[in-house]
This record gives structure tokens, C-alpha cells and sequence, in this order.
């Protein structure tokens, strides 16, 4: 089943020749020029991705992000911002609103639809079968069981609830720096009254159940942001 793909962009030659590239690589379009159009059109029919330009009317790319990510039915949607905006502070911004990467104007299509691709395969880690995989670790969702390659075997860890539902969700979004703030939110619940250094608890144990099969580092602290999963360590 083809993917479909919001673009939200004030300028209609931007998302017409946007649009004819991804139906071109058989994705369904959907369209908004402004805040408001996008999140009618998300309410509407939430899109597999969004192409979202930083500079909107009635309201900026980066708001728009961050108001998804607090949003239940949103927030899982991987989001591409699209700017003229190229500094490394911009970059860093962006990035810690929400967004899972950054393109910047003028692109070409063929860069943006390798973008999106990446992005896709990130977010789409979990087979059917329950079976979300990186590097040597294997997650069975189905029956919450964490295992780890040892010695050409598999072996299975033991997780705490709270570690267990911050590994999912790091394999799950592989790549992506998040901050306590976010991890919070999307770990434990916008609901949940937990401190953001308890985060900083959490991952001590999740690296100390990691660290027998030298896969701690893994969970990567981004200095000033918060924290990363690779299967690329540094």
C-alpha cells in the first residue's frame, strides 16, 4: 500500500513540483499552504509522513511541530522540515522541536525523495510479525521480550517496565536526538508526573543491562540536548 505524504508549504509552485515527484514515485499527496489547513488535514486523515516548510503564515513550521508532537494522534508522524534557513543554530533548532531531518531550499527532488525514504525505513522498524530489530538487539513486542547476540546465540535481557518502554521507543526512532522533555512525553505519558532527571535514572539502567554484551553504548548522550540511539557508535 502506497504511503502518503503531507506537504504543508505557503508557496504553491514549492508543493505542485513537490507533489508530481512523489506521485511520480507512486506516494498519495495531500496538500496545506498554512497552520490551519495542515491541521485540518491531519485531523482529517493523518498522512505516513509531512514535508513542512519552517516559514508559514499564521504561524511557523517549528510551532506547528511542536504543537504535533504533543499531540496523541500526531506525534508518532515523522516530520521533514523544509527551510532557506541552513546555519548549524537553525539546524539545531529544528532538530530539537521535533523534526526527524532537515532539507534545505533549493533541493533538489531526488535529494528529497532519498530523504524521505531514510525516513520512512526509520520509522517503520517493527515488522509485521512483532519483531522490531537493530544492530544485536531484537525486541518481540508481542510477548515484550528484549534479546541481545551473544557468542552467535541470542540472549535474553532482563528489563524493568520503565527501560523496556525506553528501548522500544529508541529502536523504534533510531538516529534522532531527543530530549528529556520529549522522552518523557513519549515514554512515560504527557499525563505522568515524572521528574526529567528520572530520564537520567533510567538510562543509567538501561546502559547497565546493555553493558554485558557491550551494546551500552548504543543509548548516546547528545551534550546540551539529550540523547540519541545509533547502532553507529561514536
Amino acid at each position: 500500500m502506497s504511503k502518503t505524504i503531507l506537504i504543508v508549504d505557503d508557496e504553491p509552485a514549492i508543493r505542485e513540483m513537490v507533489a508530481f515527484a512523489l506521485r511520480h514515485e507512486n506516494y498519495r499527496v495531500q496538500q496545506a499552504g498554512d497552520a490551519a489547513e495542515a491541521l485540518e488535514a491531519i485531523n482529517r486523515s493523518a498522512p505516513d509522513l509531512i514535508l513542512l516548510d519552517w516559514m508559514l503564515p499564521g504561524g511557523s513550521g517549528l510551532e506547528l511541530a511542536r504543537r504535533w508532537r504533543r499531540d496523541a494522534l500526531a506525534r508518532e508522524i515523522p516530520i521533514i522540515m523544509l527551510t532557506a534557513r541552513g546555519e548549524e543554530d537553525d539546524r539545531v533548532i529544528g532538530l530539537e522541536s521535533g523534526v526527524d531531518d532537515y532539507v534545505i531550499k533549493p533541493f533538489s527532488t531526488r535529494e528529497l525523495l532519498a530523504r524521505i525514504r531514510a525516513v520512512l525505513r526509520r520509522s517503520q522498524a517493527e515488522d509485521e510479525a512483532g519483531q522490531l530489530k537493530q544492530g544485536a538487539l531484537r525486541i518481540d513486542t508481542i510477548a515484550h521480550r528484549v534479546f541481545a547476540m551473544q557468542d552467535e546465540a541470542e540472549v535474553s535481557l532482563q528489563l524493568g517496565p520503565s527501560e523496556y518502554r525506553l528501548l522500544h521507543f529508541f529502536m523504534s526512532h533510531p538516529e534522532r536526538v531527543y530530549t528529556r522533555a520529549q522522552l518523557l512525553d513519549h515514554v512515560w505519558g504527557g499525563e505522568s508526573y515524572v521528574e526529567e532527571r528520572t530520564v537520567d535514572v533510567h538510562i543509567r539502567r538501561l546502559r547497565r543491562a546493555l553493558e554485558p554484551y557491550q551494546l551500552q553504548e548504543m543509548v548516546q548522550t547528545v551534550r546540551g540536548t539529550g540523547y540519541r540511539f545509533s547502532t553507529t557508535t561514536a
